[in-house]
């Protein structure tokens, strides 16, 4: 198992210049990758073609690009891009979103997420390849029929035919998927007591490329990568605390009530009152008390919190639930703290002898 660092969007206290020295710091200490995101503020790809030119062996990873926001083609060419600005160091996640962004931000409409999400990786991938993009899908159709357009090929050689795909993927189907076209696996409220299910799931999509390929794949090469949030202190009512605000979003106002992806995770954890609850205090503008009402239990599996021992017997419990790359995001309030929890993790980290 390897670490990996996400800095998530900017925010108030993260400028570019923050995201910089924690990657640089990430970098030094021997962390994988470091990931991007985007919703609605920050994009993914400005911010990792600014880390590309000023990192040495980090990878960059977009975790994820939103599927909506690009057609497959300006994906591809993004892909390939930043590959070979970075020799070689880009991971491409990708996301459908949700339907929230999707129409209200990108103006795409967000039916049958999973056959587009298949489409869109195919020409992606053919795209990378250099090979003439010709594709007649459902909901992708190049060249466009009847007009003047040609099948195009990438203009240039990016330094590798392929690049690592990652899934992010919650629902049962989506991690079939994942399984099935994609490389990895992009993880929220990954909770390593509960994580053989949704392995399960992944080997399920995974059997059905071995059947495609030859071969008996099993996970074997798929990597599992959540993203953990870390809190580091001795109280570990004080370290969660810190983190519930971040899941009562999630779980609470992250999505519409007949359509929030990851209060359907804390429902299959065995929290369906808890997330009801959360959702209904978020609705109705009671953050607060939303964030009151995420149980203590549920942080405390789904996060790294407490002191240096704390956190290297999580990590060795993730190590053993499959994880390959535990990307870490330090719930902090300024770049200080942030550094210091990316050392303290990488010292843990060592000392679990899980590399």
């Amino acid at each position: 198992m390897r670490l990996g660092l996400n800095l998530g969007y900017q925010t108030a206290w993260s400028t570019p210049a923050d995201h910089l020295a924690m990657a640089q710091e990430a970098d030094r200490l021997g962390y994988a990758v470091v990931w991007a995101a985007e919703a609605y503020g920050s994009d993914t790809v400005s911010t990792l073609a600014w880390l590309a030119g000023q990192t040495q062996q980090i990878d960059l990873g977009a975790a994820v690009l939103q599927i909506p926001a690009r057609t497959p083609a300006m994906t591809a060419m993004t892909a390939a891009t930043i590959d070979a600005l970075s020799g070689g160091r880009f991971r491409l996640g990708l996301g459908v979103s949700g339907p929230q962004v999707s129409e209200g931000w990108h103006g795409v409409r967000f039916a049958k997420p999973l056959a587009r999400t298949r489409e869109y990786v195919e020409i992606v991938k053919m795209a990378i390849a250099r090979q003439p993009v010709s594709y007649q899908g459902e909901h992708y159709q190049l060249p466009l029929p009847g007009g003047a357009g040609k099948a195009l090929k990438l203009g240039f050689h990016p330094p590798r035919e392929a690049v690592p795909i990652y899934l992010a993927a919650v629902g049962p189907k989506n991690l079939e998927l994942a399984g099935e076209i994609a490389d990895g696996w992009l993880g929220v409220f990954f909770a390593p007591d509960a994580a053989g299910e949704a392995l399960q799931h992944i080997a399920r999509g995974r059997a059905r490329r071995s059947s495609k390929d030859g071969g008996g794949l099993g996970l074997t090469g798929f990597d599992v990568a959540p993203t953990v949030p870390v809190s580091v202190g001795d109280n570990l009512a004080w370290c969660a605390d810190v983190i519930r605000p971040y899941a009562a979003l999630y779980v609470g106002g992250m999505g519409s009530r007949e359509t929030n992806f990851y209060n359907q995770i804390a429902v299959r954890m065995g929290y369906a009152d808890e997330a009801a609850r959360i959702q209904d205090l978020y609705l109705a503008g009671q953050k607060a008390e939303a964030a009151e009402a995420v149980p203590q239990d549920f942080i405390e599996r789904t996060s790294l919190i407490g002191n240096k021992i704390q956190i290297k017997e999580r990590i060795k419990q993730y190590a053993a639930a499959g994880v390959g790359t535990l990307s870490v995001s330090p719930y902090v309030g300024d770049l200080k703290s942030g550094i210091d929890t990316l050392r303290l993790v990488a010292e843990a980290y060592e000392e679990a002898g899980v590399a």
